[in-house]
């Protein structure tokens, strides 16, 4: 096991920092404040070659390997400064773009690999419903065979890039008797009869990263369009997404990390109280201390799923363990640089405010931190 960073990997990262300091920094408290999606920005990511990194390249992508998309994700983290666009770009090429790619026909790969991978098409994943969240089995959202068609009824919520849109990876009930094991997926574009975008959700945090409903009302979805095998989706969209989830939409919060113990430092330094810079305190150091082991440690264990799934390890008890760490410790750091900043902090003229918000999100989306602990007790006692 080498998690050493290659001569290549690292002018890769530092390309893509590089350019979010440039494209994506600019701005982002702005977009933060206006809870405003900024699509010159997306496109300026997709001609940079970011919105098509892991696919192959015969249907547009770089065929980049799941550690090197993390680092980007992390690369993206650090420079960019706005969780939100990191957001929406890893529900679009993880969540969206992946389940096509791993469970697609080629027709379908190629019909919408290519649209995805450029950036053109946006995507996302539709299965959070008002009353299913961690609950896969009780998706209400049905799809019933008739005529060549699914016609899919239901609402999906809480959906990250739900109102910008072109095509989702969409869950529904194709038999209602079989709980989870009832699910099928479902390639949904926006132009279907019957789909629309529900009301928009303005949330605390992520605030760039538009969120909203999705309705299906007599949705008319081409049984062609039907990802994978029927009855087989919820399972199939977890086990081709769940270490691509935890090794890149979690990298970002890595690199926001990163950079946050790094105005800390700044900061400590240059703020003085009692006549010398707090960062001479011992109660600030600890509170640094603390970030720099989050940080690394954090590090690792995403380094160690993103190895294990690119030499074919599956490892969901890792997966959970990712995830549970990483977005508890971003939101304890968070909170720390908040107490560094002291009054500061609070307000919106340092970063660390807005850091604090959007960190909250990572112990509620993608699996609440009690649902992994959950998974994890149930893996280590094998019940």
């Amino acid at each position: 096991m080498d998690f050493r960073i290659t001569e290549e990997q690292e002018l890769f990262k530092k390309s893509v920092i590089e350019f979010a300091q440039k494209e994506i920094m600019p701005g982002a408290a702005e977009r933060d404040e206006e809870a405003r999606f900024d699509r010159d920005v997306w496109d300026k990511a997709a001609e940079f070659g970011l919105m098509g990194l892991p696919y192959p390249e015969e249907y547009g992508g770089s065929g980049a390997s799941v550690f090197e998309t993390g680092l980007a994700g992390e690369a993206l983290g650090y420079g960019g400064l706005d969780a939100g666009f990191c957001l929406s770009w890893g529900a679009h090429v993880v969540i969206g773009g992946i389940p096509i790619w791993q469970l697609g026909t080629e027709e379908q790969k190629k019909k919408y690999l290519p649209k995805i991978a450029s950036g053109e098409w946006i995507t996302g994943l539709g299965l959070t419903e008002p009353e299913a969240g961690s609950d896969a089995a009780g998706l209400l959202t049905t799809a019933e065979k008739k005529d060549g068609y699914y016609v899919l009824n239901g609402t999906k919520t809480f959906i990250t890039n739900g109102p910008i849109g072109e095509v989702f990876v969409v869950l529904a009930k194709t038999d209602k008797e079989k709980g989870a094991a009832g699910i099928t997926g479902f390639i949904v574009e926006k132009s279907f009869p019957g789909f629309s975008v529900g009301k928009e959700i303005h949330k605390t945090g992520n605030r760039s990263s538009p969120t909203s409903e999705l309705v299906f009302d007599n949705c008319e979805v081409p049984a062609e369009n039907m990802l994978g095998e029927e009855n087989q989706g919820f399972m199939g969209v977890a086990l081709a997404t769940l270490e691509w989830e935890r090794s890149v939409m979690l990298a970002a919060a890595i690199g926001g990390q990163e950079v946050q113990l790094e105005q800390c430092i700044k900061y400590a330094k240059e703020r003085k109280q009692f006549g010398r810079p707090i960062a001479s305190f011992q109660a600030v150091q600890f509170m640094l201390a603390d970030m720099k082991m989050w940080l690394e440690t954090s590090r690792w264990i995403l380094y160690k799923v993103a190895w294990n799934k690119d030499q074919g390890i599956m490892d969901p008890l890792m997966a959970s363990v990712s995830k549970l760490f990483i977005t508890e410790v971003a939101l304890k750091a968070a909170r720390n640089a908040i107490q560094i900043h002291g009054g500061y902090g609070y307000t919106k003229e340092y970063a660390v405010e807005r850091a604090y918000r959007d960190a909250q999100l990572g112990v509620l989306g993608g699996g609440t931190s009690e649902i992994q602990r959950w998974i994890i007790g149930r893996l280590l006692v094998g019940r």
